[in-house]
């Protein structure tokens, strides 16, 4: 239950800060308007590494399905524990999505542009074009899963011969943060052509909320799009885990 309370927390905490920024560029006479795609990167970096300093150390902050699945098809996490982990991380992303609604509760019917509206919940391609998307999403999952695991390696390798254990220092204090940068950059590396989901349930859960709340002048939830941010993170985030324990053994 732990676990499952963390994944939750985390994920909403991701959610509210990283849709959060979305919602504060893109929503009309919000005070961050027009702030464009570096404030959208930074804040989902930031939002990254601020939700897996809070659940880290209860769940190990996987806080993505792509994450857990791929650890579990690796033999890094266990397969019995990946629906408790995956029910946790959709809720609290559509917790999350809530949340993002009533702070902005004002804005939705003040803002004219329903495409904008919706891109405060889910992701939409710059180009429809599904194939490309796929391998777009795919690419930049396997580079987040790939350079998680090493990065928490590159922890173990702290352990010293004299019991000096720098890991658990690494883990708790620096670790996050450069998981946080690694978002950062895949964001202004990769983000582009699909706004870069990389996260089942950081599309999907908001996507399920646009569809049910109440949102003024919104559209569609374009489900035609919907199963690219689920399938290409999914399927990035095996070959990743995959690759990384073929080419580090």
């Amino acid at each position: 239950m732990d676990e499952f309370l963390a994944e939750v927390v985390g994920t909403a905490i991701l959610i509210v800060i990283g849709n959060g920024s979305v919602a504060n560029t893109n929503l009309a006479r919000s005070k961050a308007q027009g702030g464009g795609w570096i404030v959208i990167t930074t804040g989902w970096g930031l939002a990254v590494a601020l939700a897996v300093y809070a659940a880290g150390r209860i769940s190990g902050a996987h806080i993505n399905p792509a994450v857990t699945v791929g650890l579990a098809a690796s033999g890094a996490f266990p397969w019995h524990s990946v629906p408790t982990y995956l029910l946790g991380q959709m809720i609290g992303a559509a917790l999350g999505a809530l949340l993002v609604w009533l702070a902005f509760f004002r804005h939705w019917a003040e803002t004219p542009d329903a495409d904008a509206k919706r891109a405060c919940f889910c992701t939409t391609p710059a180009i429809r074009d599904y194939p490309a998307n796929l391998v777009t999403e795919m690419i930049g999952t396997f580079l987040l899963v790939f350079a998680i695991l090493a990065v928490g390696d590159q922890a173990q390798a702290l352990r010293t011969p004299q019991d000096l254990d720098l890991s658990v220092v690494f883990s708790a204090g620096l670790q996050p943060l450069l998981v946080g940068f690694l978002v950062w950059a895949i964001g202004l590396s990769l983000g582009g052509p699909t706004g870069y989901a990389i996260n089942p349930a950081r599309d999907l859960g908001p996507r399920i909320m646009h569809a049910c709340l109440p949102i003024a002048g919104k559209t569609h939830s374009d489900w035609s799009y919907s199963w690219v941010p689920v399938v290409g993170p999914l399927v990035g985030g095996c070959l990743g885990a995959w690759t990384y324990v073929w080419i580090a053994f």
